[in-house]
């Protein structure tokens, strides 16, 4: 269990410089959703989605090669939802880049006025499009958090002075409260916010026994926000497909025979996810949303499931 003695100072800057920090430091209910970069040059349809969620969500991630598939690059349409007056959460992988690439690319985003970031190690590359492609992992997700840590203080990696300005990240971390593994679980969250994660976004939950294990067992006492992943399953074969390809999913059988009897396995789906939503409100700080190619609907899950539009949070 990680105490409040154990944690690391708060980032640089203290007066909150996000939304989404500001609500996690009022201890609101948070609610972040995913998008997808598209595959291609045209960013209408990613942006056309992000603005449906803009008033439901304290923040929009991007996903950085998500399943090691390729898409436009997270910091590019990081960049264009913040124009569009949406705020972003920057995805980084380290998968596809060294040291040098992931501090370049940070110090660009902070140029650009991202600032939360989620700090990943990035699916392998054998689970995606490009399964001949060359992985780096020169890093991973703890140690890119100890890398932001210290941009936030004005220093790179080596200990050398940003001579040019430190940034004022927000850094969040992924968890997997399902791991089979309930000691490298814990170790691995801990790490994590030993490293400086400020909040927590988890991988899909169907398991919510686990959930609240994890919260009352690992969790308790890190005074970090902790999410839980809300996955729209839109038929029985969708689940299937996950259970396959998606490293770590765990969806059971009961659910998918749920979603094989629907009449409508669509509109089943948005109300499972809503019965989620509603049981992830009883045990953490808040839920991560994410319906694939239907980012829609979510508005319409998250308003079954009792939740209203975000509160505007002045800065």
């Amino acid at each position: 269990m990680v105490t409040s003695s154990s944690l690391p100072a708060e980032p640089r800057s203290l007066a909150p410089s996000t939304r989404l920090q500001a609500a996690a430091r009022s201890g609101e209910f948070l609610i972040t959703a995913e998008v997808m970069p598209p595959k291609g040059c045209d960013p209408t349809h990613m942006l056309q989605m992000a603005h449906l969620l803009k008033d439901w969500v304290h923040g929009v991630n991007i996903t950085d090669g998500s399943r090691a598939v390729l898409r436009m690059s997270s910091l590019v349409s990081a960049a264009l939802l913040l124009r569009e007056g949406i705020e972003p959460i920057y995805q980084v992988a380290c998968r596809d880049r060294n040291r040098i690439g992931l501090q370049a690319d940070l110090m660009g985003a902070q140029a650009l006025g991202i600032r939360n970031v989620l700090a990943l190690t990035g699916d392998p590359i054998k689970a995606g499009d490009h399964p001949d492609a060359k992985p780096v992992f020169d890093l991973e997700s703890v140690r890119l958090l100890r890398l932001i840590g210290n941009l936030n203080a004005g220093l790179d990696i080596n200990e050398k002075p940003l001579t040019d300005g430190a940034t004022s990240f927000f850094a969040g971390a992924a968890v997997d409260p399902q791991c089979p593994s309930w000691s490298g679980l814990q170790r691995r969250f801990e790490r994590k916010v030993e490293a400086g994660a400020q909040f927590f976004q988890s991988q899909l939950i169907t398991d919510f026994d686990r959930l609240d294990k994890f919260m009352h067992q690992v969790a308790a006492g890190c005074n970090r926000p902790i999410l839980a992943g809300i996955f729209l399953l839109k038929s029985a074969k969708n689940a299937q497909f996950i259970n396959k390809n998606v490293p770590g999913a765990q969806i059971p059988q009961h659910i998918i025979d749920r979603l094989e009897t629907a009449a409508h396995p669509l509109e089943e789906g948005v109300a499972i996810a809503a019965e989620q939503v509603q049981m992830a409100r009883q045990l953490c700080q808040g839920v991560h949303m994410m319906a694939v190619k239907r980012e829609d609907l979510i508005p319409e899950i998250l308003a079954r499931a009792g939740l209203g539009k975000v509160s505007a949070v002045k800065r």
